[in-house]
């Protein structure tokens, strides 16, 4: 139709996302005009430094101190992944680190400081294991993608064209997080990302049960990391107000449709398993959505981020959210 609002949109290609792309959860009144870009992380700083998309995913955190730095953007309450974050540590095997009180006097690597999967796991072995992190040289290989955001003194940048997954392969680094956050990759999202292999350092878990010691902090804390926040510009919500909800509708029919068939055999990728595995710790719905079942990750989120530096102030969180109804 001639008078729909046509959005352009970026957001993983997810399960959890797939009826907006193949058209069995279509946006009441909009055209989405879904932009591809790989991998997504690039799009954040689009959006943080451009407000190139109409709607765009962004790491939480990254949010989080976008809003405080003023850009023009409002998030709704749709969180497009989850994952605990214990397995995503790693010790070299010569560094001898046996628990995570052993990171402290060390350097770690994480892609840049204030990468989401950083800020969790810095929370949990600051609040679960008593780790000091000031006492650990945090060493990245890129920028924060909110460009008047500086590092704290115990914050090292590596020289451009080097990278965790090198510097943690020759020794230079102790431990590191895995995937796009640390070892997993080369490159800068602006610049080419290449897949990284650092398995001759002999990685080594610092939790040594992963997936039981995440079960146990989540019963504990009631803590469900959050990743991959909805956020939407200003002007477009100012000048369509009924667009958020509209927005959210969509994404919660496509949440409802991909958790309706999780246990379906063709749902058989790396996060169709995660998400069923998950069950047995979150409960039957692993995506939940809205601020009123997000609480508790919010506000931990939140809390993190602020003890951490990245944010100044603590926000109220429903002042970071548009008011729509998520369930």
């Amino acid at each position: 139709m001639a008078d729909r609002l046509r959005l352009s949109a970026v957001f993983s290609d997810y399960g959890v996302t797939r009826g907006l792309r193949n058209g069995s959860a279509p946006v009441d009144g909009v055209e989405l005009e879904i932009v591809e870009v790989e991998p997504v992380i690039a799009a954040y700083r689009r959006m943080i430094r451009d407000l190139e998309f109409d709607v765009c995913e962004l790491a939480p955190t990254t949010y989080l101190m976008a809003r405080e730095a003023g850009i023009p953007i409002t998030a709704l309450p749709i969180f497009v992944m989850r994952k605990f974050h214990h397995s995503d540590l790693v010790g070299r095997a010569d560094a001898n680190i046996e628990k995570p009180v052993d990171l402290e006097g060390r350097r770690v690597g994480v892609r840049a400081y204030s990468v989401t999967s950083g800020v969790w796991v810095r929370s949990i072995v600051a609040t679960d294991h008593g780790v000091d992190l000031d006492s650990i040289t945090w060493v990245i290989d890129d920028e924060d993608h909110v460009s008047s955001y500086q590092n704290p003194a115990n914050v090292e940048r590596l020289p451009k064209g080097t990278s965790i997954a090198e510097e943690f392969a020759r020794g230079g680094i102790s431990a590191a997080l895995t995937g796009p956050a640390g070892v997993g990759r080369s490159g800068s999202p602006t610049g080419g990302w290449k897949a990284a292999d650092v398995s001759a350092a002999d990685p080594v878990g610092v939790f040594h049960s992963p997936a039981d010691e995440a079960a146990d902090w989540h019963r504990r804390t009631g803590v469900y990391p959050i990743h991959g926040v909805l956020t939407v510009r200003d002007d477009v919500l100012r000048d369509n107000p009924w667009v958020a909800q509209a927005l959210t509708d969509a994404f919660v029919r496509s949440r409802d449709e991909y958790v309706a068939t999780l246990d379906d055999s063709i749902n058989d990728s790396a996060d169709d398993r995660r998400y069923r595995e998950l069950r047995s710790v979150v409960g039957d719905q692993p995506l939940p959505y809205g601020t009123a079942a997000n609480a508790v990750s919010l506000e931990a989120l939140v809390g993190a981020a602020h003890d951490q530096g990245l944010i100044q102030q603590r926000p109220q969180i429903e002042d970071l959210f548009a008011d729509v109804d998520a369930r």
